[in-house]
C-alpha cells in the first residue's frame, strides 16, 4: 500500500466518494423520473457540481448552518440529509422531510443544519447571516455557509450580507458555485468583474477561487476558510468554478450552450472520474472497492424512488401543519 499523499485517510475518501456519487446518480435518476411527468414543480439538477458540496460539507457537522439553491438537492445529500425524505419530498409525498409540502426547491432539514433550498436568489444569504450570528452569541464554533449562484452574485441581498457579515465579523463563508450562466445569461454578459471573489475585498473580506470540479481543491479551501471562521477570523468568499450536466431546470433547451459544451464538460470535467483516478493510481483504493459504491448507491436510489411513488399524499386536514412555527 502506498502512502496516502491527500488530506484524509482512506476511510474518509470512500465517504466523498459515496457523498458524490448518490448525488449524481439521485440527479440523473430525477432526470428521468421528471420526463415521466409524476413529480410536480420545476426540477433543477445539481449533477456536475457535486465536488463543491461535498468537499465543503466534509468539514461540517450538524451545528452549522448552510442556505441553498434552488439547484439544492446536492447540498442537501452532502449535509446528511436522508435520501429517502428528500426523494418523497421531491414526488410531494407526505413521507417527505418537510411533508411534502416543500418539494424540489424548498426541501429543509434544521435537524441537520440544513436551512432550507429556496427558490429566491440569494434569500439565502441574510438567512445564513442571522444563524452565524446566533452561533456567535452562544459561543458554539458554529460556521454558516450560505451558496448562491453567478446570477445571484449580483443581487442586493448577496452584497448586503457580505457587508453585514464583515461589519459584524460573523463566522459565514459565502459560497459562489460559478457555472457561468444566470440560467441562460453567461457571466461575462451582465457581470462588470472576470471574477465574483473580486468583490471580496471591497468587503474586507478574503476571497479564493477554486476549480469546483476537483474535490481536493475544494476539500482544502473550504477547510481553511471555516477553522478560520470558527475560531473568530470572520467571513470568507469562495469562488468555485464549475459546469452543471443538465439544463438550467429540467426541460431548458440549452441553446446558450456551444455544441458539444456538456459532452465535453462530462468527459473532461467529471469529478467522480478525476477523483477515481486520483485515489486508484497511487495505490489507495482499489477500483472494485469505487464500484462496490457504485453498485450500493444505485440500489439506493432504486429504492428511494420505489418508496416515493408508494408513498401517501399529504392530506387536506394537514394544510396548515407545520407551516408557521408559533413561540
Amino acid at each position: 500500500m502506498s502512502n496516502n499523499p491527500f488530506p484524509l485517510p482512506k476511510d474518509k475518501l470512500l465517504e466523498a466518494y459515496r457523498t458524490m456519487r448518490t448525488i449524481r446518480d439521485f440527479e440523473e435518476r430525477l432526470h428521468i423520473e421528471f420526463a415521466k411527468g409524476d413529480i410536480p414543480g420545476f426540477v433543477h439538477l445539481y449533477a456536475g457540481e457535486e465536488a463543491t458540496a461535498t468537499g465543503i460539507m466534509m468539514h461540517l457537522t450538524d451545528i452549522d448552518r448552510i442556505a441553498s439553491t434552488h439547484r439544492g438537492h446536492g447540498h442537501c445529500i452532502a449535509k446528511g440529509v436522508d435520501v429517502d425524505a428528500m426523494m418523497a419530498e421531491i414526488y410531494g409525498k407526505a413521507t417527505g422531510s418537510c411533508l411534502g409540502k416543500g418539494g424540489s426547491m424548498h426541501i429543509a432539514d434544521l435537524s441537520k443544519g440544513m436551512m432550507g433550498a429556496n427558490g429566491i436568489l440569494g434569500a439565502g444569504a441574510p438567512l445564513v447571516c442571522g444563524a452565524a450570528l446566533a452561533s456567535k452569541f452562544r459561543g458554539d464554533g458554529g460556521v454558516g455557509i450560505t451558496f448562491f449562484g453567478d446570477g445571484a452574485a449580483n443581487q442586493g441581498t448577496i452584497l448586503e450580507s457580505m457587508n453585514l457579515a464583515a461589519a459584524w465579523d460573523l463566522p459565514v463563508i459565502f459560497v459562489v458555485e460559478n457555472n457561468g450562466y444566470a440560467e441562460a445569461t453567461a457571466f461575462e454578459y451582465a457581470s462588470a468583474i472576470d471574477n465574483f471573489v473580486d468583490r471580496a475585498a471591497g468587503f474586507g473580506m478574503p476571497g479564493v477561487i477554486v476549480d469546483g470540479m476537483d474535490f481536493f481543491a475544494v476539500y482544502e479551501a473550504a477547510g481553511e476558510m471555516i477553522r478560520k471562521a470558527r475560531q473568530g477570523g470572520g467571513p470568507a468568499l469562495l469562488e468555485c468554478k464549475v459546469a452543471r450536466f443538465f439544463g438550467h431546470f429540467e426541460g431548458d433547451a440549452q441553446t446558450y450552450k456551444a455544441k458539444g459544451e456538456n459532452e465535453a464538460n462530462r468527459a473532461n470535467r467529471d469529478c467522480l472520474k478525476t477523483f477515481g483516478r486520483a485515489v486508484t493510481e497511487v495505490g489507495l483504493i482499489e477500483a472494485a472497492e469505487l464500484a462496490a459504491i457504485d453498485t450500493e448507491v444505485a440500489e439506493q436510489i432504486e429504492n428511494a424512488v420505489l418508496r416515493a411513488k408508494a408513498a401517501p399524499l399529504p392530506q387536506p386536514d394537514q394544510l396548515m401543519a407545520n407551516v408557521y412555527v408559533s413561540y
